[in-house]
């Protein structure tokens, strides 16, 4: 006969099984919302009130290259098991918890990482963190992940050396690293509307050995990308394999950006412009694109060396930055030198190539991106910004080798809806701070 405290154990595991279908039958039947926390945010841990604008904005420019640099050398190596985010340079947060009873995670989310890991007990090597590790004693719905399963063969960078039981290893591009078992457990969401959302046997790592520049205020990674083992992958069957983000432009505003899961992620109607969902067997997104314009004048996407077939430019909420081939960005600076009537000046943060002395964003010219089957017609904010006082640059960047990047700030105060089973990638001009 079973003791009352197993059966009691037994009743309550019981109870969170059923919150989780329960769960995950709300995302089947339309889908749930979570905040996207911008680093620099006023909710952001990371987030510095003594900090200028200006001087918030430097940070983020200077993120953004160093994270579209090595993008790029991915991009030539796709087999190396090196994910894109540096460190704890990741321009945006989840809350997260692993575990039941669940565990509180503040995660980097970026749609160019695969996998989903945070530090665990007991560590060999841990950077410093404020919040308490996860440990996996104490979880009673975590599991480890077998060498043989698909889960640990699917995921470049794995090892079997310790009892069966996958390992994992993954690095970055300032050398930071993340090793320790791959296991599966109980992830939980918390909604906007403050309503928990589970998922059980979602895989991730438990990090024993972490090196990292990370700050404290952060404890891992949610790889959002389309790589096997992705948060977007895992809950594809649940979210229908749709998901979207709007993203409200981080200075001047204490309003989150969203990040929607299933059916209610997607949205049609007037202005809504769809384009072809490409993975190149990559972790990223790829669109087509085919031209730029500034005002009437079109600038084709010719640069054969960087390729002009389908899915040549990478989209990606983690950099701040556009990058373009060298020929299509100097075609665009070109024809925006000619309508610009402003008085050129350097960048003071030595980042950006075309700036202007001006006063307000009157001075910009219309910018529109021609993805195939859809011309996406960009707002000021998304093309200039003002880096110092009455200094405005071009948010827009030549790169020289590997894929071209569509960054954060061209898709922000647009809703990016992705539809994995249809392939397509949405947008929609939209005003993200009343979403």
């Amino acid at each position: 006969m079973a003791s009352p405290l197993l059966a009691f154990t037994s009743a309550i595991n019981l109870f969170i099984l059923y919150l989780s279908l329960t769960s995950i039958v709300e995302a089947h039947n339309g889908g749930f919302s979570v905040e996207l926390i911008h680093r620099d945010s006023p909710k952001s841990p990371f987030y510095n009130p003594l900090e200028t604008d200006s001087q918030r904005l430097a940070r983020a420019l200077r993120r953004s290259v160093i994270h579209a640099y090595h993008s790029s050398l991915h991009s030539l190596s796709s087999n190396a098991p090196k994910a894109e985010i540096i460190s704890n340079h990741g321009e945006y947060l989840m809350n997260i918890s692993i575990g039941t009873p669940p565990v509180p995670i503040l995660a980097i989310a970026d749609t160019g990482s695969d996998l989903i890991w945070t530090q665990c007990k007991p560590c060999a090597q841990c950077f410093k963190q404020d919040a308490k590790l996860f440990d996996p004693f104490f979880s009673t719905t975590y599991g480890s992940v077998s060498c043989s399963s698909r889960q640990c063969q699917n995921l470049s960078g794995t090892s079997c050396l310790k009892g069966g039981v996958c390992q994992y290893f993954i690095s970055y591009g300032d050398n930071s690293h993340s090793s320790g078992d791959l296991a599966v457990d109980t992830l939980t969401l918390t909604s906007t509307t403050r309503r928990p959302v589970a998922f059980p046997n979602i895989v991730f790592g438990c990090g024993h050995d972490n090196a990292a520049t990370f700050d404290a205020k952060s404890t891992g990674i949610v790889g959002l990308s389309g790589g096997n083992v992705s948060l977007i992958s895992q809950l594809s069957s649940s979210i229908g394999g749709k998901f979207s983000y709007c993203l409200v432009p981080v200075l001047g505003s204490d309003v989150s950006s969203q990040m929607n899961f299933g059916t209610d992620a997607m949205f049609s109607g007037y202005g809504v412009v769809s384009t072809p969902l490409l993975q190149n067997n990559d972790i990223f997104y790829y669109l087509t694109l085919e031209a730029v314009s500034v005002g009437n004048h079109r600038i084709e996407f010719e640069d054969s060396s960087l390729g002009t077939n389908e899915g040549n430019i990478i989209i990606d909420s983690g950099t701040t930055l556009t990058f373009l081939p060298l020929k299509l960005y100097a075609g665009l600076e070109s024809a925006i030198v000619r309508m610009v009537r402003a008085k050129r000046v350097n960048d003071p943060n030595g980042v950006l190539n075309l700036c202007y002395n001006a006063l307000s964003d009157s001075i910009v010219p219309p910018i529109t991106v021609h993805f195939k089957g859809a011309d996406v017609r960009l707002n000021p904010l998304n093309t200039f910004i003002e880096v110092a006082e009455s200094v405005l640059c071009l948010a827009i960047k030549p790169i020289t080798n590997g894929a071209a990047v569509y960054g954060n700030l061209a898709q922000m105060n647009f809703l990016v809806g992705y539809d994995l089973e249809k392939k397509i990638i949405s947008f929609k001009n939209t005003d993200c701070t009343m979403q």
